[in-house]
């Protein structure tokens, strides 16, 4: 039998969770940096708003896909090698946005990049879930759930600026140089991961069937529950999400050049709150935080959806709420999650999660989309919107209680460095 997997002392620990955080930060900026690019490649590539979406719908498909098909082999491999062969396959996928001569190659290359972005983000929490014990969990996971911050606040702004004074293949550029450097950084202070390999588990042979893995996770009734509240925390989100700078523009009346203020202050504000939130569900139990932090979130949910024409100043206020609490569920969410599954199954489960992720947001946001009309200008349906999104996050916050945790760590000893 292998030995136990041994600590990591707290500085390396925060250096693999800033690097995980890092290479998570690449593929949601990857994500993001397309929604405010909008009318510049719709001017530029002479191109529609139902072809606009296209592009943005292509990497969250195809995501969904990949996450899919990882959950086939995810488990066969060594953890460090495959995160570190997808992330650089996205970078490359990512250079070939930028590259990109016409409409055409360019969703075709976002494709590729939702493909190999989508398997990232579920191998990063894999990796938490394997190196770093139940009790530091939820404040793992605040970490990472900084990317996000952190492409709000600094990546999405930075993008802008290199799309307006070079061009907008120059955002895609820069994160394929950022990815770059960042894979350098993980070949050294990623450790090697084969624990969780059933020829480390008491000397069984490796499975043969592709689907093994799949179907021995999916036949786990706790793996299911688990999958449905994740669904439901992607319905109680995403059905408002896409369409909060629609609803402020056209029903609050806030202009168009200061919607930025909204997400420089969201995202300041959650690159603290998350990683507090964490620091509590590890303190005072993930389903717990969970718990209160979703119920909290109901009430900018509600605000957020029905808000009448207001000053600038109390719609960032309200908007820095919707950031902490709405998107701030995700870092108890996440420990929660991968700590449903045990050690040998948690990639593959984790690539089903992030499959669901993705398609349930899509799923949400097409939902959202059917609720609400433009007339006269003004968003019609929003309200019933938010009331959808508090629906499903109400089924949520029931529907976490009933999931069962597994606090160990994988067997084997992780290795710091090497190939």
């Amino acid at each position: 039998m292998t030995p136990p997997l041994l600590p990591l002392d707290p500085l390396r620990e925060r250096v693999l969770l800033f690097t995980l955080a890092g290479i998570q930060f690449a593929h949601i900026l990857d994500f993001m940096v397309m929604m405010p690019l909008g009318p510049i490649l719709m001017q530029e590539l002479a191109i529609d708003a139902h072809e606009f979406g296209l592009l943005v719908s292509a990497y969250t498909f195809t995501a969904g896909f990949a996450g899919v098909l990882a959950a086939m082999f995810v488990d066969r491999f060594e953890r460090k090698r495959l995160l570190l062969t997808m992330f650089a396959l996205f970078a490359l996928a990512t250079l070939a946005c930028g590259l990109a001569p016409n409409y055409a190659t360019l969703l075709a290359a976002r494709g590729l990049a939702g493909a190999f972005g989508g398997v990232l983000g579920s191998m990063v929490h894999t990796m938490v879930g394997d190196l770093i014990p139940f009790e530091r969990r939820g404040r793992a996971s605040g970490t990472i759930m900084t990317a996000f911050s952190l492409s709000t606040v600094a990546g999405v702004p930075l993008s802008l600026f290199l799309a307006n004074h070079f061009g907008w293949r120059f955002p895609f550029f820069l994160i394929a140089l950022l990815a770059v450097l960042l894979l350098l950084i993980g070949l050294k202070q990623l450790p090697l991961l084969r624990g969780h390999l059933p020829s480390a588990i008491l000397g069984e042979a490796e499975r043969t069937h592709p689907l093994a893995a799949m179907w021995e996770t999916l036949k786990n009734a706790n793996h299911r529950r688990a999958l449905a509240f994740m669904a439901l925390l992607m319905l109680g989100g995403f059905t408002v999400i896409p369409f909060i700078t629609i609803y402020a523009t056209a029903n609050v009346g806030i202009r168009q050049d200061d919607i930025p203020y909204m997400y420089l202050a969201g995202g300041f504000a959650t690159f603290f709150t998350a990683r507090w939130i964490g620091r509590l569900a590890d303190a005072y139990g993930k389903v717990r935080v969970f718990r209160y932090v979703a119920f909290a979130a109901l009430v900018p949910l509600f605000v957020q959806t029905h808000l009448p024409p207001v000053p600038l100043w109390i719609m960032v206020a309200c908007a820095t709420l919707f950031f902490i609490l709405v998107p701030g569920r995700m870092g108890p969410a996440m420990a929660i999650m991968a700590s449903a599954v045990e050690p040998r199954l948690r990639g593959t489960f984790l690539s089903l999660n992030g499959a669901v992720q993705n398609l349930f947001s899509g799923i949400a946001a097409y939902l959202g989309g059917l609720m609400i009309t433009l007339e006269g200008g003004r968003l019609i349906g929003y309200g019933n919107v938010g009331l959808l999104a508090m629906g499903a996050t109400l089924l949520a916050i029931y529907f976490v209680g009933r999931i069962q945790m597994n606090t160990t760590l994988p067997a084997g000893k992780a290795q710091a460095g090497g190939n």
